[in-house]
C-alpha cells in the first residue's frame, strides 16, 4: 500500500527506474551538494550507491513523476545476504543483532534541495517509516545520524547532549569499533562528551541537529557510545541511533491507541504484534493514527491509502 496526501505519495519504490531516481537524488545531495567522493562509474551514471543497495528497500516520497525524498532500509534478512549492515563499517552492533525478531537499518536519508522548505516531505518520509515498521514487524530500528565534515567541535553541543541524556541501555548499546578507525584518526576523537555536562544547553544542542536526527528524537531514539569519522567516501561525523518499538515515544503510542503505555510489551509477547498490526494496518484507524502524528492537521485530513499497482518490475 501507498499513502497519498493530495499530489504527494510515500511508498517503497516499485521498479528499477524508481530505484534509479532514488540513487540520482542521493548523488545530487551527497556528491554534488555535500562533497562525497564518487567513483568514476558513479560520475558517469550520476548515481550514488554502494554494495549495500542490492537487497535494500528504498522508501520514496513522490511528487508527480519526481522522487523528492528517500531513504534506504536494510532488514535482517537483507543484511544476511550482504554479509552485514552498513553501520557495522564503523560501529560494533553485536548486542543489537542478538535481539530476536526483525531489526532494520535506515540510511541515506535525503530530500531534494527545492523541497526542504516543504515540511510535508520530511513528515511523509516518517509517515512511510511508521507504516513500514508495522508491516515488517520491526522491533528495533537503527542507523547512523551524520554531520558532513570531520570537525567534532562543530557539533560538540549536540553530541555531548546526546551522551548525557539519551544513551541506549547497556544491554543494547552499540559502540564505535576502534579497530575499524582509519590509522590517521586519534581514538580520542570518538568521544561524544566533548563538553562538561554543566556546559550543555538543550536548546542549542537541537540547533545542531538536522531534520532526520530530530525525527529520530521525536520517536524516542537512544544512542550508541561514541562518534565515528567515516571510513568511506563520505567526509562525515556520525553517531549511532537506535529506536526500540516498545519504547517509542509516549506521544506516538497515544496516537495509535489512546494509551501511552499501550505497547510497553512489544517485542516481548508475540500477541502484541497482532494488536499493533491491526491498528496500523487498518485502512481507516491505522492511517488516521499515523497521519495525525506525523502530518499537520490539514495534511492529515487529506491522507489516504491507495492500492499497490499489480505490476512490479523489480
Amino acid at each position: 500500500m501507498a499513502i497519498k496526501v493530495r499530489d504527494y505519495e510515500v511508498r517503497l519504490t516499485r521498479n528499477k527506474e524508481e530505484r534509479r531516481k532514488a540513487r540520482q537524488l542521493r548523488y545530487r545531495v551527497f556528491v554534488e551538494e555535500e562533497g562525497a567522493v564518487p567513483t568514476e562509474e558513479q560520475k558517469e551514471l550520476c548515481e550514488e550507491y554502494d554494495d549495500y543497495d542490492q537487497y535494500a528497500d528504498y522508501m520514496g516520497v513522490f511528487h508527480g513523476d519526481s522522487l523528492v525524498g528517500t531513504y534506504r532500509i536494510i532488514t535482517r534478512e537483507s543484511a544476511e545476504k550482504m554479509g552485514g549492515f552498513y553501520s557495522e563499517i564503523e560501529f560494533d552492533i553485536s548486542k543489537i543483532k542478538k535481539v530476536r525478531g526483525n531489526i532494520a537499518e535506515m540510511s541515506r536519508a535525503c530530500i531534494a534541495p527545492e523541497y526542504r522548505d516543504n515540511s510535508l516531505v520530511i513528515r511523509m518520509l516518517w509517515l512511510g517509516l511508521g507504516d513500514y515498521i508495522a508491516k515488517k514487524r520491526i522491533s528495533i530500528l537503527f542507523g547512523m545520524a551524520s554531520w558532513f565534515g570531520v570537525k567534532p567541535l562543530q557539533y560538540a553541543m549536540a553530541t555531548s547532549y546526546l551522551y548525557y541524556n539519551h544513551l541506549a541501555p547497556l544491554s543494547l548499546r552499540a559502540k564505535v569499533d576502534l579497530d575499524k578507525l582509519r590509522e590517521d584518526v586519534d581514538p580520542k576523537m570518538t568521544k561524544m562528551n566533548i563538553l562538561p555536562k554543566e556546559f550543555v544547553n538543550e536548546k542549542e544542542a537541537y540547533t545542531q541537529m538536522g531534520a532526520v536526527l530530530k525525527g529520530y528524537m521525536r520517536l524516542g531514539a537512544k544512542f550508541g557510545n561514541g562518534v565515528s569519522l567515516s571510513n568511506d567516501a563520505f567526509p562525515s561525523y556520525s553517531v549511532f541511533v537506535m529506536i526500540q518499538t516498545k519504547d517509542m515515544s509516549k506521544a506516538y503510542k497515544k496516537h495509535f491507541m489512546g494509551d501511552e503505555n499501550a505497547f510497553d510489551d512489544l517485542g516481548l509477547k508475540p500477541g502484541a504484534w497482532k494488536v499493533f498490526g491491526k491498528v496500523l494496518l487498518s485502512p481507516v484507524t491505522g492511517l488516521a493514527a499515523l497521519a495525525k502524528f506525523f502530518l499537520k492537521p490539514e495534511d492529515a485530513e487529506a491522507a489516504e491509502r491507495i492500492p499497490e499497482e499489480d505490476k512490479n518490475e523489480e
